[in-house]
């Protein structure tokens, strides 16, 4: 978390001149110009209107997960999320939710569920008879889920779909037996 921190000096200017205030994610927002965001909250409404469009001014794509369940304490809604950027957000949620259609485009919305990983890392693991999980398994696990989905082209999903589980962890546990390997 290091790399993210701020200073005390530069965070002093964001709050709203009241000293007892806490500084609020809109006011992060406004001066760190964040490219991601990840909710998990459950605050319902967390990511508002205001805040999103704040954090598109600043990135061309911006990254906001919003992960909590259940979907009534969800932080945004996608197809609020997809309108307030016109389409530019890469967004992937906790719950299952239907595509959004945008501009006549239709937007998958992906669901960043721990079964895309789990799987395939726990495969990979006793296939390669590891005695231990380390950082380079879990990141080729991280690597092989990110070369299955291509969230470039407008309306892609950011994470493959949960249909295609067998395929994924499939890919999953080739990529943490080969790191296994590597690693002996």
């Amino acid at each position: 978390q290091e790399p993210y921190t701020r200073s005390r000096d530069e965070v002093s200017s964001w709050t709203h001149g009241d000293a007892a205030a806490q500084i609020g994610l809109a006011e992060v927002v406004a001066h760190a110009h964040p490219t991601m965001l990840i909710g998990t909250s459950t605050h319902s409404g967390a990511f508002t209107e205001a805040i999103v469009k704040d954090m598109a001014d600043h990135t061309d794509r911006p990254i906001i997960m919003a992960l909590s369940n259940p979907t009534s304490k969800c932080e945004a809604l996608p197809e609020d999320l997809i309108a307030w950027t016109n389409g530019r957000v890469l967004t992937a949620t906790g719950s299952p939710f239907p595509p959004v259609v945008h501009g006549g485009r239709p937007y998958q919305i992906a669901q960043a569920n721990n079964a895309l990983i789990f799987p395939g890392l726990g495969l990979g693991v006793t296939v390669a008879k590891a005695h231990r999980i380390s950082e380079q398994m879990i990141a080729a696990a991280a690597d092989a889920v990110a070369r299955i989905s291509d969230a470039s082209a407008p309306g892609a999903a950011l994470l493959p779909p949960m249909t295609d589980l067998r395929a994924v962890s499939a890919a999953v546990a080739i990529a943490v037996a080969t790191a296994a390997a590597k690693e002996g």
